[in-house]
């Protein structure tokens, strides 16, 4: 969910807000959208008609429009008309911009919600004036939004792919491998780290493929191709629910088209699958 084409960041909000301007209105790790078919995000007009009230933040204008992120108390009441949803819910729901917006909203949200106080002395923390930031009127201490870097990295062995299922995961379903780096740590030892933990292989051939913002809650992932390079493949990590070779031709249930993951699957199963047909070709 990366930033939209189109879309302006700002930072310090204008004089005056159009009424049709996007609200994205968090209650906790909930963002209001209206009981439809399919759902839509509030207005200003709409957040100003039904007396919301929260802390605001100026997003920037995609495509003319503004933008403003609200964190509500959590206390925050329901409201007829509208529900209280799950981001991951909106998926294939929303337009996938909005997604994209909303997920910056609510690492924004969740930077309010968090960093009320500084973690230095105490003292309640203040926004910094033409900057993401809060700062402490008695210490002096800045504190940005946090965003935590983790790596994904399909492995491939010839023309199957290690997929693997988390504990946490839904259903059946099976992803690239991921995981969080470490300080002090690059991502490419966090690659190998990580693959040695969770699978007990080791890899070669590491290539960037490209990254996702993933707000859940303020994940920065960087994905990556790499090869087996050896090693007996077995879950490793009490984490991995199952992990195994599968075909090209023959994958279990994958995430969601709009995550990172699924886009390096599918971007790897066509190269794979091309790389296959030519070689088909030449021995004809």
């Amino acid at each position: 969910m990366n930033t939209p084409a189109g879309f302006e960041p700002g930072v310090v909000m204008p004089a005056t807000l159009a009424a049709d301007a996007v609200c994205f209105v968090w209650r906790d790790d909930r963002i209001l959208a209206r009981t439809a078919e399919p759902p839509t995000l509030p207005t200003l007009a709409d957040v100003d008609g039904l007396g919301i009230e929260g802390v605001r933040h100026y997003l920037g204008r995609y495509r003319g429009t503004d933008c403003v992120a609200i964190h509500v108390a959590s206390d925050s009441p329901d409201i007829d008309g509208w529900q209280w949803r799950g981001l991951r819910s909106l998926f294939l729901q929303l337009p996938e911009a909005e997604l994209a917006l909303a997920g910056r909203a609510f690492q924004i949200s969740e930077w309010e919600r968090s960093h009320r106080f500084c973690g230095r002395c105490g003292t309640a923390m203040r926004d910094k004036t033409r900057e993401r930031a809060k700062e402490c009127p008695a210490c002096g201490h800045v504190a940005y939004p946090r965003i935590s870097p983790a790596m994904m990295v399909l492995v491939t062995r010839g023309a199957d792919l290690l997929l693997a299922r988390a504990n946490r995961f839904p259903g059946a379903m099976y992803s690239a491998l991921a995981g969080f780096v470490e300080a002090g740590e690059s991502i490419e030892d966090c690659i190998h780290r990580e693959v040695r933990e969770e699978v007990g292989i080791e890899v070669r051939d590491i290539s960037y493929f490209t990254s996702q913002a993933w707000p859940f809650p303020h994940s920065l992932m960087i994905a990556y191709n790499a090869e087996y390079a050896g090693g007996d493949m077995r879950p490793c990590d009490d984490e991995i629910a199952d992990a195994q070779w599968f075909s090209i031709d023959a994958l279990p249930q994958l995430p969601s088209p709009i995550s990172v993951s699924r886009k390096l699957i599918d971007a790897t199963v066509e190269r794979l699958r091309q790389a296959r047909d030519q070689e088909a070709l030449g021995r004809r």
